[in-house]
């Protein structure tokens, strides 16, 4: 089979493609002050190719016309002409560095806002510092590529012009003997570019592994601590370090490869022009004003042109950033905003999962054809071995996941035809490992109820008995709570989560193991917050410590993806299966087990 060469358009961020789209949709919505800035560095560089030529006045007024008159007018017009490129060279660089924060700054909010339309699953394939690299050096690198081209275009590009309409009209054969070295240098640098492009893209994820390895050594550093892993860590992170360090320093080579062959020829170019200037003046009857007024001219022009040369290993070089950047931006969201669809309208809350199965990779199935309903106002235990898919029916039913087959409703409404902010409004969640956010105690309760007030703050923790261990802290509720909340115990952690699923009033309570880490004391007090929580309200809860369930209106023994006993705390043990096994070994009853009294109800 026939393989056709690539095309340019094949790679969506190919450069010349980014570049373009660069542009198009960040570049052009400022271009207004572009213009503006485009203008003052021509300004700018006119005043510089000025002061070139005058230069030549200069000389010529000394040593050819001896007019002091004439170089004292021309000294002022010198002083005005710098003034004039400092005013314009200050305030397209103010321009060019406001516009650059703008779109940084647009930039970071478009990213952060598609990662929060990410389902859980997409995280859970990568790492978070992944995100965190993208966010601030792919970030950057749009700004810097975009100031590249206004730079190489406004500034080296129009000084470059100027200087050599200067060099041209002072000695027109001199400037072509100057441009002899363009060809051989474009040439060597054409080669550097690919070389340039992969080195970028090592840079990048190396920087993202350092990022990795501290941020995980940070979160993780009681683990580090009490497993003596310090000097493990500094071994991780300082053969990640070497190889940034390594890659960084073949960077260096290579992209600085062209300076001796770029200076070589800027040397030949200089001495061909010293010899040919020096005997034109000499012997050809031109001018010492117009010699030295071209040498400044071909001497400024030198640095324009050499970052003119090195344009394209600048930007392939930020070109991968801004790759890594878009590759997030474009890709489809995994959690698409559905506000369109209609509002869950809950009149009793009644759960229903109706023959659902899910699998997390393919082949492997967690639930299946699994059928329960949890009913109105009541509380609804699943309890089983690890592993039996007990927190994928509660991530389900907060649609973290979507269902592979069947369904799940509730009143009898499709939670996948529903939007899912209406359905998280209803529901509100407390899990075994709590999150809380690096601010105060009463920030995080108020993240239940954004715009809640400080009575409903108090009245939430009062609820959730955290009000009296709050109080105790010297700012009370102003009290920071460090990150992901180390400052305080596990059993106030828990407790200021209760607070925050009291604060939301949701009619729909999921709990997830919520006192399993905790000890006798704490879970007493917990506990005790968690019934004021589900008091009244349809309550789904994973327990593993079972005599935390032993009152819930229905048990449900989860195995295998399956539910495989259901029932009420007395039956179950009374038909002495799994959950009677699982009790027992709880309890190390060796005997009998000792059975309450069957109530009328049960």
């Amino acid at each position: 089979m026939t393989e056709f060469p690539k095309k340019i358009t094949d790679d969506p961020y190919g450069a010349a493609i980014l570049i373009r789209r660069l542009i198009n949709e960040q570049g052009l919505t400022y271009w207004r002050r572009y213009l503006l800035a485009f203008v003052l560095m021509a300004v700018s560089a006119g005043a510089t190719a000025l002061s070139a030529y005058i230069l030549g006045e200069v000389i010529n007024k000394a040593y050819v016309d001896k007019d002091v008159r004439g170089i004292a007018i021309l000294s002022g017009v010198t002083v005005l002409i710098f003034i004039l490129k400092g005013v314009a060279t200050y305030g397209h660089q103010v321009i060019l560095s406001k516009i650059s924060n703008a779109i940084l700054a647009n930039n970071q909010r478009r990213l952060f806002a598609k990662l929060m339309s990410e389902s859980v699953g997409f995280f859970s394939e990568r790492h978070s510092s992944e995100f965190l690299a993208r966010l601030t050096a792919g970030a950057a690198s749009v700004t810097q590529v975009l100031n590249l081209l206004i730079n190489a275009l406004g500034r080296d590009l129009l000084l470059l012009i100027g200087l050599v309409a200067v060099m041209l009209m002072q000695d027109p054969y001199m400037a072509l003997l100057g441009f002899a070295v363009a060809p051989p240098a474009m040439l060597v640098l054409r080669k550097l570019v690919k070389r340039i492009k992969g080195l970028a893209h090592n840079q990048f994820t190396g920087t993202a592994d350092i990022l990795e390895i501290m941020q995980e050594s940070l979160q993780g550093i009681r683990t580090v601590k009490a497993f003596t892993l310090e000097q493990t860590m500094r071994e991780r992170i300082d053969t990640s370090i070497a190889a940034v360090e390594r890659n960084a320093n073949k960077m260096a080579r290579v992209s600085n490869r062209s300076s001796p062959l770029m200076e070589t020829l800027g040397g030949f170019a200089v001495a061909a022009g010293l010899m040919y200037g020096g005997y034109s003046v000499v012997a050809m009857g031109a001018t010492p004003g117009q010699f030295f007024s071209f040498l400044t001219a071909f001497l400024m022009a030198y640095e324009p042109a050499k970052r003119l040369a090195r344009l394209n290993i600048e930007l392939n070089s930020n070109l991968i950033g801004a790759r890594k950047l878009l590759e997030i931006v474009d890709s489809p969201s995994s959690e698409p905003v559905d506000d369109d669809k209609p509002a869950l309208k809950l009149i009793d809350a009644r759960v229903e999962f109706c023959d659902v199965t899910f699998a997390y990779r393919p082949d492997e199935p967690v639930l299946n054809r699994m059928s329960f309903v949890a009913e109105p106002g009541k509380m609804t235990a699943l309890v089983g071995p690890s592993g039996g898919g007990k927190s994928t029916v509660l991530a389900l039913l907060l649609r973290l996941y979507e269902v592979n087959d069947g369904a799940v409703l509730i009143d009898g409404q499709a939670i996948c035809g529903v939007s899912r902010k209406s359905l998280r409004q209803q529901t509100a969640y407390v899990g075994q490992d709590v999150y809380l956010f690096r601010d105060t105690i009463g920030a995080n309760i108020a993240f239940g109820k954004i715009g809640a007030t400080q009575d409903e703050i108090v009245a939430a923790a009062q609820a959730a008995c955290a009000h009296e261990f709050i109080m105790g802290f010297p700012l009370g509720y102003d009290t920071p709570v460090g990150e992901h909340g180390t400052q305080l115990s596990g059993g106030q952690r828990q407790r200021i989560a209760v607070a925050r699923a009291l604060i939301k009033n949701a009619p729909i309570i999921l709990l997830d193991e919520a006192t399993a880490a905790l000890d006798s004391e704490s879970e007493k007090q917990v506990q005790e917050a968690i019934e004021h929580l589900c008091r009244n309200r349809t309550t789904i809860v994973i327990a593993h410590r079972l005599h935390t369930i032993m009152h819930a209106d229905a048990i449900l023994v989860v195995e295998g993806g399956e539910i495989v006993e259901r029932g009420r705390h007395d039956d179950l043990l009374r038909r002495g299966g799994r959950y009677a096994s699982f009790f027992r070994l709880q309890h190390r009853e060796a005997g009998p087990l000792t059975l309450a009294p069957i109530s009328a109800t049960a």
